[in-house]
Order: structure tokens, then C-alpha cells, then sequence
């Protein structure tokens, strides 16, 4: 297995290495988290398949989005928060000794549950500014990254006569993609969205779910949701997750999305895709 160097430097010349050649593997091992003695996850072990979509589904509480968080170290940010197990991109453990949480996080970006454009920042600048805290400041590239990550979120043609504008004047359906180009912007190999669609509308949530399966074309991407329906159109994998009866979330069942749709292994999957519980 080709492994991925994690890069060291954070200056210009990182921001503009070129996208990923193909699509990157994310394999955890044995992942357990914790807030403070509260531990919100077990023992979790799954693969998110390069190039793919996994859905991570499961009733409140049972621990998808500190799974989603703890694939790019983002659980580290609530104080008193710890990990243990691995987490491999290609290989390499992002927790391992010498890794710094920011490098992983620009390979493995995250869009949040609600649209987090900078309300005080353009659209233009909303999509750069990873790029400029890293170092880059040639306009020419800058423009380019903006027009090219635009059009890859599907937003180009709605904003392009309003780059000068505020983020925030953006309908949500469209600050989300926003976010999504932003997060393209700094190039990751991974795009880790929890519940991008929760607070859009019916329109809103076919245009991100159509983005989604454009982007997996060139990313490997994990999705939490807690939309049977969605899981099913978008996915290639599901993973299933419930809370035990110490309220640890646990990995309960993992396989393509038809077969756990149509055959689950276990009762409990099959109880909640059918909405007896949940």
C-alpha cells in the first residue's frame, strides 16, 4: 500500500501541491473516545473505502459524529477530550508521534451539520481563506482556486457576479456549498460532512446529494445522517451505530448500503432501517 507522507510544511508551497492523484484510503482501528469520564465510543474498527461514499447512520447520541471528528482530530479540540486507536490515511496514523493535528485536518477537511461561512468575509475570501493563512498570496492563483472550487461545489454560475458579497447573504443551500469549496480549496484527500443537508430544504438537499456523488469521483467521503433515504441514494457504504446499554456508541453492522438495506445481519439494523426504533 502506497503510503501518504504527512506534509510538514505549511507555508505557500503546501497550499498549492496539486489535488489528489486518486482517491485516498481511511482505515480506523480499535477507536474509542472520551469527554472528560464520559466515554461516547468503543472499540470502533471500519474502513472508508477510497473513491467511495460510507454513510455513518444510527439513532441521537450513539456516537457517529464523535467517530466523524476523531478521522481528523477535530474531537481534540473540546477540552478534555481523548482518543485512543488508530487512524490510518494510506497507512500512515494521523495520531501518530510527530503529526500535528492542523496538517491533518487541511488533508482531511469536514463540513459541519449547519452552513459555517466567515460572515464577515466575502465569498471570494470565504473560499481562500485557508489558502492565505497558509502563506499564499499570488492573486492569479487565488482567483483560480476560487473559479475552479466554485465550480466543483456547483456554485460558480450563482455567484460569480457576487465574489464581493458577504458568505452570509447566501441562502443556506448555498453558504453549505460554499463551505464545501472552501474545503476544497486547501486540496485534502479525505471531505468528512456531518449531516451537511439537516437544516436545508427538499431543493437544497438533492443539489448537495448530486455534489456528493460528483466529488467522490475524485474524494474518499464520509457522511453522517440521519436520513434513511439519503443514506440509501448516496452511499456505497453504511455503517450502523447504537448505544449501549452503558450509552457507549458502538459499530453495530458495516457493509454496501443495498446489502445492509435489503439484508442486515442483525435484527437491531433491521429494526432501525425500518423505523421500529430510532
Amino acid at each position: 500500500m502506497q503510503r501518504v507522507e504527512i506534509p510538514e510544511s505549511t507555508g505557500a508551497a503546501a497550499a498549492t501541491r496539486p489535488g489528489p492523484s486518486a482517491p485516498k484510503a481511511l482505515q480506523a482501528r480499535n477507536v474509542s473516545a472520551w469527554y472528560g469520564r464520559f466515554q461516547a465510543i468503543r472499540n470502533v474498527s471500519l474502513d472508508i473505502a477510497p473513491g467511495k461514499v460510507t454513510a455513518l447512520i444510527g439513532p441521537s447520541g450513539c456516537g457517529k459524529s464523535t467517530f466523524l471528528r476523531c478521522l481528523n482530530r477535530m474531537h481534540e479540540v473540546v477540552r478534555g477530550a481523548r482518543v485512543e486507536g488508530n487512524v490510518l490515511l494510506d497507512g500512515e496514523d494521523i495520531y501518530g508521534p510527530g503529526v500535528a493535528a492542523v496538517r491533518v485536518r487541511r488533508l482531511i477537511g469536514m463540513v459541519f451539520q449547519k452552513p459555517t461561512p466567515f460572515p464577515t468575509l466575502s465569498v471570494y475570501d470565504n473560499v481562500v481563506v485557508g489558502l492565505r493563512l497558509a502563506g499564499e498570496r499570488r492573486r492569479a492563483r487565488l482567483d483560480e482556486v476560487v473559479e475552479r472550487c466554485l465550480r466543483r461545489a456547483a456554485l460558480w454560475d450563482e455567484v460569480k457576479d457576487k465574489l464581493r458579497s458577504s458568505g452570509a447573504a447566501l441562502s443556506g443551500g448555498q453558504q453549505q456549498r460554499l463551505c464545501i469549496a472552501r474545503a476544497l480549496a486547501v486540496e485534502p484527500e479525505i471531505l468528512l460532512l456531518d449531516e451537511p443537508c439537516s437544516a436545508l430544504d427538499p431543493i437544497a438537499t438533492y443539489r448537495i446529494e448530486e455534489l456528493i456523488r460528483e466529488l467522490a469521483r475524485d474524494y474518499t467521503i464520509a457522511i453522517v445522517t440521519h436520513n434513511m433515504q439519503q443514506a440509501s441514494r448516496v452511499s456505497d457504504y453504511t455503517a450502523f451505530f447504537l448505544m449501549g446499554d452503558d450509552r457507549t456508541g458502538e459499530l453495530i453492522e458495516f457493509g454496501p448500503t443495498t446489502e445492509l438495506f435489503t439484508h442486515p445481519r442483525d435484527p437491531r439494523t433491521e429494526d432501525y432501517i425500518t423505523g421500529r426504533f430510532g
